[in-house]
């Protein structure tokens, strides 16, 4: 069994917004895994399906990205899940838009919601992907951006950076972190 757990914030204003990559990615695998997220637990929408023999637990945890370490706390206590078989999946300002970056464990870097997990968790070795949005334009200030819309203009781009994380999800469940990371790290290529 695994856990994915996409980062975002609850609610209407919040759908198409920079810090929501993470819930993006979580409706682009509920598509693939033709679920949805029906039912509330840990303080998360959850769903389920299954990829290759194994059940796969999708979620989103509603307490806001700063508080997500309670929601996926209380997940992986709750399916007796080792660590290296949960997979956050966030926003990252400091990655090129279109770049994806998996790794086994690591910091915070500066994602609230993220240290919220770690906090939680009591470690940092947990396999997260990190989806880059970029840094803020001029002297904008960071937790702006991450809260404004995708502009049109990106929107097709930002399609296939969701559609490349969600088959990296799926090689992670299938093949493994390495695979995953081999095959996915890095910009979008255009051609996608």
């Amino acid at each position: 069994m695994f856990v994915l757990v996409g980062l975002g914030n609850p609610g209407r204003e919040y759908r198409q917004t920079r810090h929501n990559v993470g819930f993006m990615v979580i409706d682009e695998l509920c598509k693939v895994l033709n679920t949805r997220l029906t039912r509330m637990q840990g303080k998360a929408l959850v769903g389920s399906g299954i990829l290759d023999g194994c059940k796969i637990i999708l979620a989103k945890p509603q307490t806001f990205m700063n508080l997500s370490g309670q929601s996926v706390a209380s997940l992986v206590k709750f399916y007796k899940i080792p660590l290296s078989q949960l997979l956050v999946i966030l926003d990252d300002l400091d990655l090129p838009v279109g770049t994806l970056r998996i790794r086994p464990g690591g910091g915070s870097a500066g994602n609230k919601g993220l240290m919220s997990i770690i906090q939680q968790l009591g470690t940092e070795e947990f396999p997260r992907m990190r989806l880059g949005i970029g840094r803020p334009p001029g002297q904008k200030n960071g937790a702006d951006y991450v809260l404004q819309d995708f502009q049109n203009g990106e929107m097709d781009f930002v399609k296939g950076v969701l559609d490349k994380a969600s088959h990296a999800a799926q090689v992670f469940v299938s093949s493994g972190i390495d695979q995953a990371m081999n095959q996915f790290n890095g910009p979008l290529d255009r051609n996608y």
